[in-house]
């Protein structure tokens, strides 16, 4: 975990989808950095967001990425246009197994996996 993302992950352990903002130009954005990837503000805010939104891509990955997720092969590997603007990728669950639709609405939902580790993951909204 790098130290610009460690906000993002802290708010994934309370349940929370927080993004960097910037308070220059207002975008919120991912993956977090220094700076906006928009005006080059170093101004960032990490401001609570929806974590809803629609399926723009996706990918089925049969490789084990997390040996807590073993269950879950395949993974259904979406990236979502959030409300808030950026994207987000994470995997899809709770779709009865079936194929993901692009444009299809989701939300966000956090899995504990234990005392460090709270995975966000979408699922149909």
């Amino acid at each position: 975990m790098s130290p610009d993302s460690k906000p993002f992950w802290d708010g994934c352990r309370r349940h929370e989808l927080l993004l960097p903002t910037c308070e220059d130009c207002g975008r919120a954005h991912l993956p977090p950095g220094p700076v906006c990837p928009f005006c080059f503000s170093d101004r960032l805010a990490w401001k609570k967001a929806s974590g809803r939104g629609r399926i723009s891509t996706f990918v089925v990955v049969h490789k084990e990425w997390f040996p807590a997720f073993k269950p879950d092969l395949p993974y259904n590997v979406v990236q979502v246009e959030l409300e808030e603007g950026p994207r987000l990728t994470a995997n899809l669950v709770g779709h009865g197994g079936r194929k993901p639709v692009i444009g299809e609405a989701v939300r966000i939902v956090f899995d504990t996996i234990d005392d460090t580790l709270t995975m966000p993951r979408f699922e149909p909204a």
